[in-house]
């Protein structure tokens, strides 16, 4: 299955929830519409509005798009491709990254324990390698020892290189470790995968740090990415846990897991106008290709594409 298939499956039911809301009230057909018909396309906005909250895009996002529907919409516009419009927009605005520094490339992945945060690690590491790199897989959550296994199992399937330690180790002493293993063995990037953290937990966020201190002395400008993963059916709770990461561990970016089976796709579009957080890859499923890198166009054209 193609990248825009399985994207477009995932999103299945945030489109059915969105287009439902059109089905009962469509826009008028004609510049000569009736006072019925534009009560209509009035109506359909105002189902938009509240197709959009259902849908996890947030109070902002839903407000901008709507806003922009109603100064935009004249009588008998189909008001779909004024929403699409919108949205990618959105989804635009918040650029990726670009990495700077030197080699290897280190990237932590940040996140509380349930969210995929361990097998988006592998998946990324897969994905990764099937693109040319030489992804390195440091298990810096030494604390939980069956995440460390999960990892390993998640990495030999990817065949990738993999640094660990035993268990209660300092975790920033691993991050060393694989750093210079990676530099040895000329592998890049360094996938770091941190303690599942709660924002909260103070002793937990020293860590992160020190985490990053090591990182930096070792290598000229690391971390070079911070990606937060999240969990797509929790929604907008998933926004408010991405804000506070963001003020103590310097996240850039997110791995979206979860997204098959849910109606809350939109959250991608809260992160975006909300956040300013670029979407950097999306879990679509549970098998070790199934995570791919997140294309805002692709994206609003799985979400709208009609012939499903």
């Amino acid at each position: 299955m193609s990248f825009f298939d399985r994207l477009k499956s995932s999103l299945q039911k945030t489109k059915e929830q969105l287009f439902g809301a059109f089905d009962a009230a469509p826009a008028p057909s004609s510049t000569t519409a009736t006072a019925e018909a534009r009560g209509r396309r009035i109506e359909s906005i105002d189902a938009l509005e509240e197709a959009l909250i259902t849908c996890d895009v947030g109070v902002a996002a839903t407000d901008r798009i709507v806003e922009s529907v109603r100064r935009k919409a004249r009588r008998g516009d189909d008001l779909l491709p004024l929403v699409r419009q919108e949205i990618l927009t959105i989804l635009e605005g918040a650029a990726p990254p670009v990495a700077t520094g030197g080699h290897p490339r280190v990237v932590l992945i940040v996140g509380v324990n349930g969210t995929g945060k361990t097998t988006s690690i592998g998946k990324l590491a897969n994905l990764l390698k099937q693109q040319g790199q030489k992804p390195l897989v440091c298990a810096a959550d030494t604390f939980r020892a069956a995440a460390v296994e999960q990892l390993e199992i998640w990495t030999r399937r990817a065949e990738v290189g993999f640094v660990r330690a035993q268990p209660n180790s300092d975790p920033a002493a691993v991050v060393f470790d694989a750093i210079a293993s990676a530099k040895a063995r000329g592998l890049d990037p360094v996938l770091v995968d941190t303690a599942g953290r709660l924002h909260t937990r103070v002793n937990l966020m020293n860590e992160l740090d020190k985490i990053k201190r090591v990182a930096a002395r070792e290598v000229e400008g690391a971390p070079h990415e911070v990606l937060l993963v999240l969990d797509a059916t929790v929604g907008q709770n998933g926004v408010t846990q991405a804000r506070e990461f963001m003020k103590v561990s310097g996240v850039n970016g997110i791995i979206l897991t979860k997204l098959d089976g849910t109606a809350k796709g939109g959250v991608a579009v809260a992160i975006a106008q909300d956040l300013r957080l670029p979407i950097r890859f999306v879990g679509t499923g549970e098998q070790i290709d199934d995570l791919v890198p997140f294309d805002p166009r692709e994206y609003v054209d799985a979400l709208f594409e009609q012939s499903w």
